[in-house]
């Protein structure tokens, strides 16, 4: 016979008699704090108005604060960057080790060289790989630039790579996104680019169709405005360039399609072939391998993955060019990322475009637009981490309108010489395809000056084409697999010294509060005795019966 739980009901002469015994305590309580009597905290008088350099002693101690604040915040983010690297290497050690005790010890060396090969999917080693036979299998290769950000789109490595390849290989630049940047800023990179390599300005269409759906036509389609997002335009030019090349050369031509995450890589050929041929997201890195599409007989394109941002390069560069997961990335790149953005705009512009009062840093901002926008969490407080994320993906993405100045001065690049630059345009009609850039230029409609940001370039973004240099990604996986603890451990040390650094310097700036605050307090009780010798009296009515140890000011003069 199973045991029943004991039963928690109790009578009701048991029930009473705890209540009461409450209901004394409470009252025992009550009357012992009426007796001690509540003492009101005194009031901090603050810095006299007769002190000397008063205001400067109160500046200085804000700014102190300010500092602290500042320094506090940093190391925030530090300490959950090093939480969030941690949680991911145990999450992937225990993954590993799942995968070898289920496998058994026999077949470990097996085991390894398959969970390598389902991580290599979404490795940047195999980014490196597929884009190298991208670059390799094309004979025209198209850097695809965002035209609001044309010089942070170049990759110096990739392009050294084609026109140093040696054979017919030819680079053509595709100016991508043209309707969100001001006609007068287009025209000016259009002629800028142009001295370099072939430059084609192109909009891309945003609303395909599905290849493997019907066509359905709705009262609600009806109403899109076409030359905004289903009708693309630099189509036509840009074909009519392929296949003059292509008979130039006498053969089928492939064209492989390169650039950074989120330039519009996968939409160019999908408005080349008017369906949804290639995958295409807001997310960064949806194509992951090559991809053949035929356009017609003598032309083949080429979407390849995203070009991988080099670590070296600045915040902003690897906030907008490098392959960030928003759901899987840590909070702290994010933010840093958002900071970096804020920082090369006007600040004024970026209020009116998002229509926000006056701010002081980057979480202020985003605490306000989360508000502004309604992305709260439990109890109101405004959800800084996915307003962050969203931010990044609008400018991204092709919603805002920000555009960048071309450099004063013309200087090409050292592996750009004038022979290399006859030679990628060679067998190109240039002046055909600045007719037809007039053309697409005076089609489409574009934002006004005044309500498309300033944004300031930081130039070129190095990226890693070959797989030897992803030194970062290798190491990461070569600890999952033999999970050494000593490499662990230098590790932690070398971060240790850092460490120390940071606190070393929060020290001296709490040094520097203390004696700014001594200083306060020595002027004040200096001033304050002044005046209490002169007001006395008043003084000692004020003082309470119980302040024994208080001076009287009485007996001074007895």
């Amino acid at each position: 016979a199973e045991l029943k739980k004991a039963s928690k009901r109790l009578t009701c002469h048991k029930r009473y008699k705890i209540q009461k015994k409450i209901r004394e305590h409470h009252r025992k309580v009550r009357k012992e704090a009426k007796k001690r009597g509540r003492k009101k905290p005194k009031k901090d008088p603050g810095v006299p108005s007769a002190a000397p350099f008063k205001e400067e002693l109160l500046r200085e101690a804000e700014q102190r604060k300010q500092r602290l604040e500042e320094l506090k915040q940093k190391q925030k983010l530090n300490r959950q960057k090093e939480h969030e690297k941690k949680r991911k290497l145990e999450a992937k050690k225990n993954a590993a080790q799942i995968t070898e005790k289920a496998e058994g010890k026999g077949s470990s060396g097996k085991s390894k060289a398959k969970t390598n090969k389902l991580l290599d999917k979404n490795s940047k080693k195999s980014f490196c790989r597929e884009l190298k036979k991208v670059i390799e299998a094309s004979d025209v290769v198209l850097e695809v630039l965002d035209a609001r950000d044309p010089m942070g789109c170049r990759c110096p490595q990739l392009e050294q790579a084609v026109t140093c390849s040696g054979g017919d290989k030819k680079l053509l630049l595709v100016l991508n996104k043209i309707d969100l940047v001001p006609k007068e800023n287009l025209e000016k990179w259009l002629n800028y680019l142009k001295k370099e390599f072939p430059t084609v300005a192109f909009k891309s269409a945003t609303l395909m169709k599905d290849k493997t759906m019907p066509e359905q036509f709705t009262k609600r389609r009806a109403r899109v405005d076409l030359s905004r997002t289903t009708e693309c335009f630099g189509s036509k030019c840009l074909l009519k360039l392929l296949q003059e090349h292509g008979k130039a050369q006498n053969k089928a031509i492939q064209v492989g399609v390169v650039g950074f995450p989120n330039v519009g890589k996968s939409s160019i050929i999908n408005s080349l072939k008017g369906v949804r041929a290639c995958n295409v997201g807001l997310a960064r890195g949806v194509t992951k391998s090559m991809q053949i599409v035929h356009i017609d007989k003598q032309t083949k394109m080429l979407d390849s993955p995203s070009i991988i941002a080099d670590p070296s390069n600045s915040a902003l560069a690897l906030a907008l060019r490098s392959i960030i997961d928003t759901e899987e990335s840590g909070s702290a790149d994010v933010l840093e990322g958002v900071d970096a953005i804020l920082n090369h705009c006007s600040k004024q512009q970026v209020m009116m475009h998002y229509s926000i009062p006056d701010f002081r840093n980057t979480e202020e901002f985003l605490t306000l637009l989360a508000q502004k926008r309604g992305m709260l969490k439990k109890g109101g407080v405004p959800d800084v981490e996915n307003i962050a994320k969203l931010l990044l993906c609008d400018w991204t993405g092709a919603k805002i309108s920000y555009h960048s100045q071309p450099p004063g001065s013309q200087r090409p690049p050292p592996y750009l010489t004038e022979d290399k630059i006859a030679e990628m345009q060679e067998c190109f009609n240039l002046k055909n395809l600045e007719e037809e850039n007039n053309n697409t230029v005076q089609a489409l409609k574009y934002p006004s000056p005044a309500s498309s940001i300033i944004f300031q370039s930081a130039g070129m973004a190095n990226g890693t084409i070959e797989e030897n240099k992803v030194i970062e990604v290798a190491s990461e996986w070569e600890n999952l697999e033999t999970s050494k603890e000593g490499k662990e451990e230098e590790e932690d040390f070398t971060e240790s010294d850092d460490d120390q650094d940071d606190v070393e310097e929060e020290e001296k700036d709490v040094k520097e509060v203390n004696q700014a605050l001594a200083l306060v307090s020595l002027t004040r009780h200096f001033l304050f005795s002044e005046s209490e010798h002169s007001n006395s009296l008043s003084f000692s009515l004020d003082k309470t019966a119980d302040e024994d140890d208080a001076y009287d000011f009485n007996t001074d003069y007895v």
